[in-house]
């Protein structure tokens, strides 16, 4: 395996699976809709860039020839987050995303790394494990699941080595400005008496992007262990430790007004991932 397509490459996620890939030896074929965030970005030099908005995604392509015949690919695009409750993830993502993907494994596709979401498994609580029946209760975790569920329909039809990355929380530079830490960086660079936010009494599992990008290159990256599987850190933690935990690693203070906000509605209380099939592949990092 040489050459992988990464899908979304300008994106928070992207950018780091790209230079990982990079780091690694690896010839990347990168796209997105976006040229410009991609002709300033540190990788661009270092790679082929093909510029492609799925929604002009047309069947009479052969996109498997249009991306230069890749010996993989990482699919992390997908258009509108976080706006999980908007109804054109499953209008509109789901069947174009599920055409362009089938429309590369009929045409050569081999291997194929797709990510998810922990959203998946709906309202649960506790320590989620892979093999649990899915119950998705927001529109962007219903898209998710039935591209999941079609794509597995597709291996029966044409064999080729598919893994689900269920993506659980992540934190890092260039994340989305609506996200926890940017908002508590955001708080600290004004200068605000205080951080405001939820009680923080909900548990989760959080992983830096760093970790998130190379996780998912070595699942791509290997063909042993395939389906669904869990990129977590297998750690539960409330969400005002873990604030507490990474003011104290950026070595900064401010105190957290709780209770500022309410609980979100489309996430359980209290749930983490189980890493051990991910432990399976990482295990000689």
């Amino acid at each position: 395996m040489k050459k992988i397509l990464v899908t979304g490459a300008t994106g928070f996620i992207g950018n780091y699976v790209v230079r990982e890939l990079l780091n690694r030896g690896y010839e990347v074929i990168a796209t997105s809709r976006d040229k410009e965030k991609a002709l300033a970005a540190s990788w661009y030099k270092k790679i082929t860039y093909i510029q492609f908005d799925l929604s002009q995604f047309e069947s009479t392509v052969n996109y498997y020839s249009f991306f230069n015949e890749p010996d993989a690919m990482i699919h992390l695009a997908w258009e509108g987050l976080p706006n999980y409750k908007e109804s054109f993830h499953v209008e509109k993502n789901l069947p174009v995303h599920f055409a362009f993907l089938e429309n590369l494994v009929q045409n050569g596709l081999t291997n194929l790394t797709v990510s998810g979401t922990c959203f998946e498994y709906g309202m649960k609580e506790g320590c989620l494990t892979e093999n649990m029946e899915c119950e998705p209760a927001n529109p962007y975790a219903l898209a998710k699941n039935e591209l999941r569920e079609k794509l597995e329909t597709l291996q029966s039809r044409i064999p080729f080595i598919f893994k689900w990355v269920r993506l659980f929380y992540m934190y890092g530079k260039g994340q989305s400005p609506k996200s926890l830490i940017s908002q508590l960086e955001v708080a600290i660079s004004k200068g605000e008496k205080e951080f405001n936010m939820s009680g923080g009494e909900q548990v989760r599992d959080f992983l830096p992007v760093e970790h998130v990008a190379s996780y998912i290159s070595d699942i791509a990256l290997q063909d042993k262990v395939t389906g669904i599987i869990n990129c977590c850190s297998g750690r539960p933690v409330k969400v005002k430790q873990f604030i507490l935990e990474y003011l104290q690693t950026v070595n900064k203070a401010i105190p957290l007004n709780l209770g500022y906000y309410p609980y979100t509605d489309y996430e359980p209380m209290s749930f983490w991932g189980n890493h051990e099939k991910l432990k399976t592949i990482t295990a000689n990092d």
